[in-house]
């Protein structure tokens, strides 16, 4: 799919003087920096008819001409898969993840995710940079995901989450009991051996901070609702798992579930049958990226944690 945008912006006076790129974003602000100065260095976007540097002064009345094509970025077929849609207008798709859906095509998942779904349920999607998806989720990571509908509030998305404008709760429940809640501060990176894998990293990682306090307390195990600042691979799960309390059912951070001493059958059934990581996305809240309004959702909690949940406010206590 291909979008011809042909556009003619004029200088004002408050940017007298003002680089080329900086100016452009300022009045093709629906684009984003890095697409609009590979136009400039492609001379699809010119100054007065000219080609220019990315670096180049632009002064008032100025006219800045868009000639451009807009290729789809998507090499990805639509898929009918339905989706659980808690809001929607022209400018942005919440949905509520299930678990076991991949967000985004990728080796060893080619097509049946996230993304083949948003193609066929709006095909304009294909021109916004991987169909609008701005955020992730891991695949067995239920709850509340973003995408954007249009270039423009793909743009101010991205800037929200870059500025940690973005308020995202979650919901998780751990092996051991928590005394009360806190913060991990530690960063993050690539695990240096199972590559698979991310770790907290002191040498070569980046700034990850997860916040995180309790909502109940059980006997071995406790649930907690986490907020994150930062929003890494696996943010959640490796730094729970740093602290020694690993979510229950992550297959990557929590090794064999952790059976306490004298659990009941019920109990020891519901840890070894809880085949994901226990985490849901359960609140999102961000301006909207064209009225400016603040607005949140929230989900409840998936069928398998409200069992996990339940089973252990009868089997694992005092």
């Amino acid at each position: 799919m291909t979008e011809i945008i042909d556009r003619q912006e004029i200088v004002p006076a408050g940017f007298n003087g003002d680089r080329f790129d900086q100016v452009a974003a300022q009045l093709f602000p629906e684009y984003s920096r890095s697409r609009l100065q590979t136009w400039i260095k492609s001379g699809e976007l010119t100054v007065n008819g000219e080609i220019q540097r990315t670096r180049d002064k632009v002064y008032e009345d100025d006219k800045l001409n868009l000639h451009a094509e807009l290729q789809s970025e998507v090499r990805w077929e639509a898929e009918k898969i339905e989706l659980d849609i808690v809001f929607e207008d022209e400018h942005v798709l919440v949905i509520n993840k299930p678990a076991g859906l991949v967000v985004h095509p990728g080796a060893g998942n080619p097509d049946g995710t996230l993304l083949n779904a948003l193609l066929n349920h709006f095909p304009d999607i294909a021109t916004v940079p991987r169909a609008g998806i701005v955020h992730r989720l891991d695949r067995d990571t239920t709850g509340l995901m973003i995408a954007a509908k249009t270039l423009e509030a793909h743009t101010s998305l991205v800037a929200q989450l870059q500025a940690r404008e973005v308020h995202r709760e979650y919901d998780a429940v751990v092996f051991g009991t928590m005394t009360g809640g806190g913060t991990v501060e530690e960063p993050m990176g690539r695990h240096p051996r199972q590559r698979t894998k991310m770790a907290v990293s002191q040498i070569g990682g980046k700034e990850a901070i997860t916040h995180y306090r309790v909502t109940r307390r059980y006997l071995n195990h406790t649930h907690i609702r986490c907020f994150l600042e930062t929003g890494r691979t696996h943010q959640i799960r490796v730094h729970m798992a740093h602290i020694k309390y690993p979510l229950i059912g992550d297959p990557l951070y929590a090794g064999r579930p952790r059976l306490p001493k004298g659990a009941s059958e019920v109990l020891i059934t519901q840890l070894r049958g809880f085949g994901r990581q226990a985490l849901h996305a359960r609140r999102l809240e961000l301006e909207h990226p064209i009225s400016g309004d603040t607005m949140s959702w929230e989900v409840p909690l998936p069928e398998d944690m409200k069992a996990l949940l339940a089973v252990l406010s009868t089997e694992d206590v005092r």
